[in-house]
C-alpha cells in the first residue's frame, strides 16, 4: 500500500492519530533542545482544541499563525484540525500593513504569535489589532515572559495546560474540506489567499514522501519556514506521512546549519537554492561529517544543472529538484531514485502519481510533447480557489478544471518536465522572446557569479531590453563587458543582456524569491536618473 493510499481519505488530525496510535514515543519534532514524539504533540494538539474551544472557537473557524519554526506551529495546526477549524499561516516578518491586510481578508478570529522575536514586540501589535479588526478576539502568545494578560489575551503554554484531559467536540467533516488559507508571496502583485483542503495538504505530502523514498528512519531538516505549504507539506505533514523526524530550526546560519546536519544525524535535507549554494560555499564544511545526508529536494527557484551536479558530489548524494507551488498544494514534480542521471540534473522529474500536466498555447489549444507553452495542472492537491476571489479564480483554471501556472515548459517523449521561466517573466526584446531563465542558467556558471536575476526594462526602440543583475562572489573581480561577452559564447545575440548592473542582494519575497517586479522598477529608476 502506497503512503498516498494510506492517508486517503482521512483529516489531518485522524492522520496524526493514526501515526500517534501507532508508534506514540517516535520523536516527530525536535527544536534545539526540545523533543516532541507523535503522542505528545497529539496530546498537546487535543489539550489546545480543548482550551480554543472553551473560548468559543468553532469548526470553519480562521487561526493565524503568525510564528517562526517552533514547535507550537505544528501543535497549532493540528489543534485546528482537531476543531474543524482553517489556518492561517503568515509570515512572521510581514509588517503591520501586511499582517493586518491578511487578517481582514481572512477574517481571522485568533492569532498565535510570538510574544517577541527578531527584535519585534508582536504582543503590542497585535493588542493594536484586537481594537480595530471586529473578526479578531483572541491573541494566544507564545513565550516565557511573566506578562499581564486579559481575557482577550493567553499565554499558549497556559491554554495548553488548562485543556488536558478536557473534552472537546472533535470535528469529524470530510478531508475535501477547507483547512489552510495560504497568502502567496506576491511577487507579481497583491497576496492572494489560496484556499486548501485536507486532502490537498496531505495526499500531495503522502505522494511526495513517497516519491523521494522517505522512512520512518529518517530525521528531516532544511524545512526554512513553516507558513507557507513547502513548510506545512513537504516538512510537517511528508515528514509526518512516513513517521520520520523532523528538525526545526529558526533560520540558522550555514555554518550552524551545517552543525545541526552533524549533531542531528540529518539524512534529508530540503532546501531552496540559496540554501544549498550557501551550504556548499560554507568554509567549515569540510570539517563536518555529513556522511549521513542521503536526499532532499530542491525547489522553490530555478536549478541550473551545475548546482545540481554540485549539491550531488559535495553535499546530497541523492538530491531530488522538484517543481511546485502554492496552489498545486506544494509538489508538482520531482525527480525519482530510479530516473536516469540526466534528467535527474536537467528537468524537474515527473508528474506525481495522480497529477497530470498539460502545456497549453496561448489560444488554449492543449500543445503536442517537446512544445514550450504554459504549464496546466490538474490533480488532487490543486487549490478550491482563491479565497473570496471567484473572478481570479475563474481567470486561473481551464473549463476542464486544469490550474493554469503562469509558467513556461514543456514535457519531453518520456514524460519528463522542462521548466524554461515565468510566462509574465518573459521579455519580448525587438519582436523576439528571451526567457530570463535560460540567460541566468548561463550566468549562474560564470565563476564570479553568486547569484543572477534577468529582467526587462522598457525601451523605446525594442521595447524591452534585458538587465542583468548580479551578486558577485565575495571578492571577486568582473565587469559587466566581461559578462556580456561569457553570454555571446552560448546565447544568440538578442538574448545578451543589454545592460548587467552588480547588485549587493535582490529583493525577496519570504518564501526566498526574487520580488522581480521590484528589482525593474529599482533598476529602471536608476536608469531614468542616469539620463
Amino acid at each position: 500500500m502506497t503512503l498516498r493510499d494510506r492517508f486517503r481519505g482521512l483529516t489531518l488530525a485522524e492522520s496524526l492519530e493514526l501515526r500517534a496510535r501507532e508508534n506514540p514515543t517516535r520523536p516527530f519534532v525536535a527544536f534545539g533542545e526540545q523533543r516532541l514524539t507523535y503522542g505528545q504533540v497529539d496530546q498537546q494538539a487535543a489539550a489546545l482544541a480543548a482550551a480554543l474551544h472553551e473560548l468559543g472557537i468553532e469548526a470553519g473557524d480562521r487561526i493565524a499563525l503568525t510564528l517562526p519554526n517552533w514547535p507550537e506551529f505544528v501543535v497549532s495546526a493540528f489543534a485546528a484540525a482537531k476543531l474543524g477549524a482553517v489556518i492561517v499561516p503568515l509570515n512572521p516578518r510581514f509588517t503591520s500593513p501586511e499582517l493586518q491586510y491578511a487578517l481582514r481578508h481572512s477574517e481571522s478570529v485568533a492569532v498565535v504569535t510570538a510574544e517577541n522575536w527578531g527584535g519585534i514586540d508582536y504582543l503590542a501589535r497585535f493588542e493594536q489589532f484586537l481594537g480595530v479588526l471586529p473578526d479578531l478576539q483572541y491573541v494566544l502568545s507564545v513565550g516565557k515572559e511573566d506578562l499581564w494578560y486579559d481575557d482577550r489575551i493567553h499565554q499558549f503554554e497556559d491554554l495548553v495546560s488548562s485543556g488536558e484531559g478536557r473534552p472537546f467536540p472533535r470535528w469529524e467533516g470530510p478531508s475535501d474540506a477547507l483547512f489552510a488559507i495560504v497568502y502567496t508571496s506576491g511577487t507579481m502583485g497583491k497576496p492572494k489567499g489560496v484556499a486548501l483542503t485536507h486532502e490537498n495538504l496531505m495526499s500531495n505530502a503522502a505522494t511526495t514522501a513517497e516519491a523521494i523514498g522517505l522512512t520512518a528512519d529518517d530525521v528531516v531538516f532544511g524545512v526554512n519556514t513553516l507558513f507557507n505549504v513547502f513548510g506545512i507539506g513537504t516538512g510537517v505533514l511528508g515528514t509526518m506521512a512516513a513517521g520520520a523526524s523532523l528538525v526545526l530550526d529558526e533560520g540558522l546560519s550555514p555554518a550552524e546549519a551545517l552543525a545541526t546536519v552533524e549533531r542531528e544525524g540529518v539524512t534529508v535535507i530540503h532546501g531552496v537554492p540559496t540554501n544549498f549554494i550557501l551550504a556548499l560555499n560554507e568554509p567549515t564544511r569540510a570539517s563536518r561529517n555529513l556522511s549521513s545526508l542521503r536526499t532532499g529536494i530542491v525547489a522553490g527557484a530555478p536549478v541550473t544543472e551545475e548546482l545540481a551536479q554540485r549539491i550531488m558530489r559535495d553535499l546530497v548524494p541523492g538530491i531530488r529538484v522538484g517543481y511546485g507551488m502554492t496552489e498545486t498544494g506544494n509538489t508538482v514534480s520531482v525527480n525519482t531514485p530510479d530516473d536516469p542521471r540526466g534528467k535527474q540534473i536537467a528537468t524537474v522529474g515527473r508528474p506525481l502519481e495522480g497529477t497530470q500536466v498539460r502545456v497549453i498555447d496561448a489560444d488554449g489549444s492543449v500543445l503536442p510533447v517537446e512544445s514550450v507553452g504554459e504549464v496546466a495542472i490538474k490533480g488532487p492537491g490543486v487549490m478550491q480557489g482563491y479565497y473570496r476571489q471567484p473572478g481570479e479564480t475563474a481567470q486561473v483554471f481551464t473549463p476542464d478544471g486544469f490550474f493554469l501556472t503562469g509558467d513556461l515548459g514543456m514535457v519531453d517523449e518520456e514524460g519528463y518536465v522542462h521548466l524554461i521561466g515565468r510566462r509574465k517573466e518573459m521579455i519580448i526584446r525587438g519582436g523576439f522572446n528571451v526567457y530570463p531563465r535560460e540567460v541566468e542558467d548561463r550566468l549562474h556558471a560564470h565563476p564570479a557569479v553568486l547569484d543572477v536575476a534577468v529582467v526587462g526594462l522598457p525601451d523605446e526602440i525594442l521595447g524591452e531590453k534585458a538587465c542583468a543583475c548580479i551578486v558577485p562572489v565575495e571578492g571577486a573581480i568582473v565587469t559587466g563587458e566581461e559578462i556580456r561577452d561569457f553570454c555571446r559564447e552560448v546565447l544568440a545575440d538578442y538574448k545578451v543582456p543589454d545592460l548587467v548592473r552588480f547588485l549587493d542582494g535582490f529583493p525577496l519575497t519570504g518564501s526566498g524569491k526574487v520580488r522581480r517586479v521590484e528589482l525593474a522598477r529599482m533598476i529602471n529608476a536608476e536608469e531614468s536618473s542616469r539620463r
